[in-house]
């Protein structure tokens, strides 16, 4: 291995450990933790060094938002992958979306509530962003014509459910019977003559 391919590794090596610590205090006390300060003390590197990672918070917590839209993706394909058929398809992603914003608050405040410059339906939208796009528009396609604006659709309903559910806003134990009815939007949607 050459000198810059092991310095390329290690660089590699300390931004993952840089963006698991700052996740890792995000979950356990809450993103007003997060310091670059804490962060060079957990890791123990200089906060120097972690500037020539990061240029700032912001971009630490994109790092995390980047590293939670490759999780999602993940679940939202293994739950649409183990669906019965298309509707359950459908209901499993969305359960699998409302599980992932419930069990992992502070990625999904990284990925959706706090500032970064991640930018999202544009031509320079990272693909690990897409991933989870694709991800929904996959279990969608199928009720629809026009699949950006259904998708687009879907994924809001969930994450505004979502997190009216994670701030206590709305009545608990009906999230079965929201999913059920955002669901069914999306099948008539399917099913609605083009206007």
């Amino acid at each position: 291995m050459s000198i810059a391919d092991r310095k390329s590794r290690e660089r590699a090596e300390r931004e993952d450990r840089i963006i698991a610590a700052a996740q890792a205090i995000a979950e356990s006390e809450g993103w007003d933790a997060v310091t670059v300060r804490r962060l060079a003390k957990e890791i123990e590197y200089s906060q120097p060094v972690l500037y020539s990672h990061f240029v700032n918070k912001d971009a630490i917590v994109a790092a995390v938002a980047v590293e939670g839209f490759k999780e999602l993706a993940t679940i939202l394909r293994s739950a649409a992958d183990g669906a019965k058929g298309r509707r359950d398809a459908l209901t499993d992603v969305a359960k699998g979306y409302f599980a992932f914003a419930l069990d992992r608050p502070a990625l999904y405040e990284a990925m959706f509530i706090l500032p970064t410059q991640l930018r999202f339906a544009e031509a320079e939208t990272r693909s690990e962003l897409r991933a989870g796009f694709e991800a929904i528009a996959a279990a969608a396609s199928p009720f629809c014509a026009d699949v950006e604006i259904v998708t687009e659709t879907f994924w809001a309903a969930l994450h505004g459910l979502a997190e009216l559910e994670r701030s206590g806003r709305v009545r608990p134990g009906m999230r079965d019977k929201r999913i059920a009815l955002v669901v069914q939007a999306i099948v008539n949607a399917g099913n609605a003559a083009p206007s």
